[in-house]
């Protein structure tokens, strides 16, 4: 008989037995279920709910069962629906009717929001950590090629020449805010559920304060149907995890058009790559089209989750069996992506030299010229259409800028002296840009040392 089949005079249907049972998915939730369960039995003993003794002798069982599951020798059955009833019924034939009062003062809508919360808690710790150990690759890199200078880039057009090393700490502090918003959403997480019941809360004289403290939780939920209904965790952990996959997606895109011919730019280690099964020639960034292609996975998850929730009624409805699916798969799929993302960056070969040529093997040195003129007193509109023609005419004659004479300067403006020719170089261009976050040797060494420091600080991660 279920564990609820009182009220019922004839049993589930089998296909009504498989279409309702989350236990294909919910038993992996066993560690939060069963921490959350011996922490509720202590405080009911504590309480005076239970015996002492009954609370101990559910406590073994409890720890029993977390060693078969760990030894893969618990006997699962579907026809227990879920997680919490199967380990319930394992509970009962390990220590007798004594297990039926570990229920007391306790809905399986609390147990299930107790332990999602106490996954989205560690989901994000591992999150966190898999997010630094990118940032460290990151630093690691740009501070190997710290001097390399590379072309900037809007619209995929060369545009101002910068260093590498920029370049890719812009990812870093990308990800420092992806850090920042897991560390956020632990913090409204930190929620402990556990004593709302079905919905309305027990009569029996819980202290839901003794069951946060043992399992760490900072706070309560001020109310008992929202405590079971809310899944805005869940949600915005998933959230989190789809705006890291953009970020992460951006980079992979960067990396696949630099490791092409085309760019050279850099190379993808062996071991992050594949070959073809038809032309030998073939080494293809595998490992980092699937991470750009893994994003739309994980904006589905979300998606789904907002669906999901969008009409469900307070408090609990069956609807929410369906949140855990999207959840795991997008903190699995998000930590996958990190990790191979932080051994692609560290193993990849840079080509510092293919990426200078671009950079002066092109007009990305405009704007300093007009610069130049507006440093001279020429309204800077004026001086972008001087500069302008300079690159029409260098197109014309298939000339660069530091190909034209000082005549063919002073023709377009008398403003031009012959120190022009050392400010369009793209080291000086470089150099010069020493405004706040630019891209400047002395700027870039600063926002290198402020991200070693950042992940020197999280040892623990």
């Amino acid at each position: 008989m279920k564990l609820w089949g009182g009220r019922f005079s004839k049993p589930a249907s089998k296909i009504a037995e498989e279409f309702t049972s989350s236990l294909s998915f919910d038993r992996r939730l066993y560690r939060e279920d069963i921490a959350g369960s011996i922490a509720h039995v202590r405080m009911l003993a504590k309480t005076g709910i239970i015996p002492e003794e009954d609370a101990q002798l559910i406590e073994n069982g409890l720890v029993e069962i977390k060693q078969e599951i760990e030894s893969d020798t618990f006997p699962w059955r579907i026809e227990f629906e879920d997680l919490h009833l199967n380990i319930e019924k394992r509970l009962h034939e390990i220590v007798g009717p004594v297990a039926g009062k570990l229920h007391t003062a306790r809905s399986r809508n609390d147990q299930i929001a107790l332990d999602e919360h106490m996954f989205v808690l560690a989901a994000c710790d591992h999150l966190k950590q898999a997010v630094t150990a990118l940032q460290r690759s990151i630093v690691e890199v740009s501070d190997r090629h710290r001097d390399a200078i590379m072309p900037g880039y809007t619209h995929m057009q060369r545009a101002q020449p910068t260093l590498f090393a920029h370049h890719m700490l812009a990812y870093f502090f990308m990800l420092e805010r992806d850090y920042g918003r897991f560390c956020d959403c632990s913090k409204r997480a930190d929620a402990m559920p556990l004593g709302a019941g079905a919905l309305a809360g027990t009569t029996f004289p819980i202290d839901p304060r003794v069951v946060a403290d043992e399992l760490g939780f900072d706070e309560l939920y001020s109310n008992s149907m929202d405590a079971v209904s809310d899944r805005d965790h869940l949600i915005e952990t998933v959230f989190c995890c789809a705006v890291t996959s953009m970020h992460l997606s951006r980079l992979a895109e960067e990396l696949i058009l630099w490791s092409t011919t085309e760019f050279g730019f850099v190379e993808m280690d062996d071991a992050y790559s594949t070959g073809s099964s038809i032309m030998p020639q073939k080494k293809n960034p595998d490992v980092l089209e699937l991470i750009r292609g893994k994003t739309g996975r994980v904006y589905g998850s979300l998606m789904s989750l907002l669906t999901l929730m969008k009409g469900t009624p307070l408090a609990y409805n069956s609807d929410m069996q369906e949140d855990k699916e999207r959840l795991f798969d997008a903190v699995d799929t998000v930590g996958a992506c990190l990790a191979l993302m932080a051994a692609v960056v560290s193993t990849m070969k840079v080509n510092t030299h293919k990426m200078l040529l671009a950079a002066k093997n092109d007009f990305s040195c405009a704007t300093d010229v007009a610069d130049y003129l507006a440093a001279r007193g020429m309204p800077f509109r004026k001086a972008h259409e001087i500069t302008g023609r300079l690159v029409a005419k260098c197109i014309e004659e298939a000339k660069y800028l530091h190909e034209l004479s000082i005549e063919d300067y002073k023709q377009a403006s008398e403003l031009f002296e012959s120190d022009v020719f050392d400010l369009i170089k793209v080291e000086t261009s470089v150099a010069r840009r020493n405004s706040h976050g630019g891209t400047g040797p002395l700027r870039t060494a600063e926002q290198l040392q402020v991200a070693a420091e950042i992940v020197r600080g999280r040892k623990h991660d």
